[in-house]
């Protein structure tokens, strides 16, 4: 049905949007659509995934992704590497000419990558972990809020590591973006 719905009202749907999160293991097609529609309007397309194994079937589309976030073993099955370190993942998307990659590490924080040269680490924030539900989620959510304002990369990764921590349960808060230092004016 989304597909469909996408061949119908896709020029209504993506023409005036900021930016697209999508996640990357919807059916092929789907996929191809909106990447489709995201070049056409020139949006920004911000990627995770639950299914590592449709996504590494995928790889040659990862390069029209903008940004793509996934977790510690999630990308250690997409690179068949170990993930330890940032120098591993600064390699592999460089040689995937992947334009950006950001990987959480759980406690150890996250680190991201760009084609370009650029990466780093946020580390994470020390806190008594209570439920890891939804917290990968809750990071690409942050992540992508930050990017899409024109945050940094390392702005909008620590914007997601603040996501991940002020809740206490699994669904996600409303904010006010100044919280997360973004200057969006906000009416109730």
């Amino acid at each position: 049905p989304l597909t469909a719905l996408l061949k119908e009202k896709g020029d209504e749907i993506f023409a005036d949007c900021d930016g697209i999160a999508i996640e990357f293991d919807l059916e092929k097609e789907t996929v191809k659509q909106i990447l489709h529609y995201a070049k056409k309007y020139r949006k920004k397309v911000y990627a995770a995934v639950s299914n590592m194994s449709i996504a590494m079937e995928r790889r040659s589309l990862l390069q029209e992704v903008d940004c793509f976030v996934c977790n510690q073993q999630e990308a250690g099955l997409l690179f068949s590497d170990d993930y330890e370190h940032l120098t591993t993942l600064a390699a592999n998307v460089r040689s995937a000419n992947i334009p950006c990659m950001v990987v959480t590490m759980g406690e150890q924080g996250a680190v991201y990558a760009r084609t370009d040269g650029e990466s780093g680490m946020v580390p994470a924030k020390k806190v008594d972990v209570i439920d890891t539900t939804g917290a990968g989620d809750a990071f690409f959510a942050g992540t992508v809020i930050g990017l899409t304002y024109g945050k940094t990369l390392a702005e909008a990764c620590e914007i997601g590591s603040r996501a991940v921590i002020c809740i206490s349960e699994n669904v996600c808060p409303r904010f006010r973006p100044q919280e997360f230092g973004l200057d969006v004016p906000v009416t109730d």
